[in-house]
């Protein structure tokens, strides 16, 4: 009898165990449904580098060849827009003077310790809606950080985000005339996840998501900077939402300046 009772009491000890290990624990939603977090990397490394002997990769994004003039939108379709915005055109090509605007700049590969590094939350990057477009066209951010959206417009507006990596939920809000702000948290590392706006179809801008700090956006004289990088060889790229990504090898010396400069074409 001793022996049936151990034998129960031993069954019902590794049944807790197995009904405390549920696979849906390894996928945690916000209590919106709009962020998610899949533990598909390690954390962040709390190895501290030595300031002094960071080093930093600049460039130019340079643009070869012709684009069509820009593209003028047609906004009738709110009065809000057509009456108080003023002119609205296509930004898909942000050139100036041979140079690109609007692309995203990362590291994409490097020494492991750089790739997993760490450092204080920052403060959310903020895309706003003026004019009836999106302010800036292309922003980026460190995994795990935050998008502020705002409204400054006085018409109604809507933020829907598109996703495509598993595990990131798409983000589908409004936001009255003048709204107040809302802040959503991204955690999956992606390149340019397409932004709209259901109420407004020309309206779209670009969120990066970067799985180190390491990342820039180009300026409109096409100008970039990476700071704080350890010494080491890496993969450095740069996308553009229509002309696709590029890469190139670049090794950092300590406390030393690389320069790396792309071209693009037009397709």
């Amino acid at each position: 009898m001793r022996r049936i009772c151990g034998w129960l009491m031993a069954a019902a000890i590794a049944a807790a165990g197995l009904s405390g290990c549920k696979p849906s624990d390894a996928v945690k939603h916000s209590g919106d449904g709009n962020t998610a977090t899949v533990p598909t990397t390690p954390p962040a490394s709390t190895v501290q580098f030595d300031k002094a002997t960071l080093g930093m990769v600049t460039g130019t994004i340079r643009f070869v060849g012709k684009t069509a003039e820009p593209v003028k939108i047609d906004m009738s379709m709110d009065p809000v827009c057509s009456m108080t915005a003023g002119d609205n055109f296509a930004e898909q090509y942000a050139v100036k003077g041979g140079k690109l605007g609007n692309v995203y700049v990362y590291i994409k590969s490097g020494p492991p310790a750089a790739m997993l590094a760490g450092g204080p939350t920052p403060a959310p990057v903020v895309l706003d809606q003026v004019g009836c477009k999106y302010v800036p066209h292309v922003i980026a951010v460190v995994r795990g950080g935050s998008v502020e959206f705002r409204n400054s417009d006085s018409t109604m507006h809507n933020i829907h985000t598109m996703p495509t990596v598993v595990g990131s939920q798409p983000i589908d809000i409004s936001q009255g005339p003048k709204g107040a702000p809302q802040v959503k948290q991204f955690n999956q590392p992606e390149v340019m996840i397409p932004v709209r706006c259901n109420n407004h179809p020309w309206m779209n801008a670009f969120i990066n998501v970067s799985a180190t700090p390491f990342f820039a956006v180009t300026d409109a004289d096409g100008h970039f900077g990476i700071t704080g990088l350890p010494a080491g060889t890496y993969t450095l790229a740069a996308v553009h939402e229509k002309l696709g990504e590029q890469t190139m090898t670049v090794t950092v010396e300590p406390k030393g300046t690389t320069k790396a400069d792309f071209s693009f074409s037009a397709k």
